[in-house]
């Protein structure tokens, strides 16, 4: 328990892709197939488990995967939360939509099917009645579309993407382990009932603008994450995009980098043992020399300097 493993297609023959990555999957949650172009396909995939949360965050070329069901009774529930890329969810006669930051959680006990474009995810199986007991009339929530969109939901992705940036690091403690799969049903518990009342919320454009921020959180380690790439994640127009956060007062691209520069600094004080260069590299720079400028500019202080506690009041 505890130990991240990586695979990855890099290094594998094409040919020998697909088979590859099938076995791999199949490992990772029991009965789960992969079916792709095998001209093309490339993928990585992180395994961990942790307490009693089976976890993958997985990116790829366009998939569909599909799982033969789990013998026994409904224990278990499988969650997919959507970082980058769109997808839909097929299971017992009902069909989710997802985008960047919407989930869906169904049953492993029952086959499902899943349509991914170029995507990044995260899968989680975990035991039913851990959320059970915090989700009342929980079946009603299975195998539709939750809105990333909600506050509670976007607090629970914050939370999954920083977890991810721990892996392994204090995992072996079962103390540590307990006390992280109770935060993960707590928030999954809220992050379900917003995103339930989401619908309701109001303005397309607030729905819009939510998608859109849920998007730039999703995406902020890839380089390339730009105004026009998240429109397209979105199906709406560069010209939409750049007059919604207008009316915040802000653009895209100085969103994105305010929020990599406020997760690189929460990186610096978590993770000691990381490098300036690989935190600035690991939050989508391209050029640690313009993300210690652009640190300094934000903070006062260089990267190292706040790492040291050198933070101004």
């Amino acid at each position: 328990m505890g130990t991240v493993s990586k695979f990855a297609t890099a290094g594998i023959a094409p040919a020998e892709r697909l088979r590859y990555w099938n076995s791999i999957a199949d490992e990772a949650f029991c009965g789960t197939f992969v079916n792709a172009e095998s001209d093309g396909f490339d993928g990585e995939l992180w395994s961990w488990r942790l307490g009693h949360l089976g976890m993958i965050r997985t990116r790829s070329t366009s998939v569909t995967v599909g799982r033969k069901p789990l013998g026994g009774s409904d224990e278990h529930l499988i969650m997919h939360l959507q970082w980058r890329g769109r997808a839909q969810h097929s299971q017992g006669g009902c069909e989710a939509r997802l985008g960047p930051g919407d989930f869906v959680i169904g049953s492993p006990h029952r086959p499902y099917r899943f349509d991914l474009t170029p995507h990044e995810l995260m899968v989680v199986e975990f035991p039913r009645h851990e959320l059970a007991e915090r989700v009342s009339n929980l079946d009603a929530a299975l195998a539709q579309r939750l809105s990333g969109a909600s506050p509670a939901a976007r607090v629970f992705n914050d939370f999954l993407l920083s977890l991810w940036r721990q892996a392994g690091s204090n995992s072996a403690d079962p103390d540590w382990a307990s006390g992280i799969n109770r935060v993960f049903y707590d928030l999954a518990a809220m992050a379900i009932r917003d995103a339930r009342r989401a619908p309701h919320q109001g303005k397309a454009d607030v729905g819009l603008r939510r998608r859109a921020l849920a998007a730039i959180d999703g995406g902020l380690t890839d380089p390339d994450l730009r105004t026009v790439t998240i429109a397209a994640e979105l199906g709406t127009s560069v010209r939409t995009l750049q007059n919604l956060f207008a009316d915040m007062g802000t653009t895209p691209s100085a969103i994105i980098l305010e929020r990599r520069l406020d997760r690189a600094a929460e990186q610096l004080i978590a993770d000691p043992g990381a490098t300036v260069t690989k935190v600035a590299f690991g939050h989508g720079f391209n050029d640690s020399a313009y993300f210690t400028r652009c640190f300094r500019h934000k903070f006062g202080v260089s990267p190292r300097e706040w790492r040291q506690g050198g933070r101004p009041d």
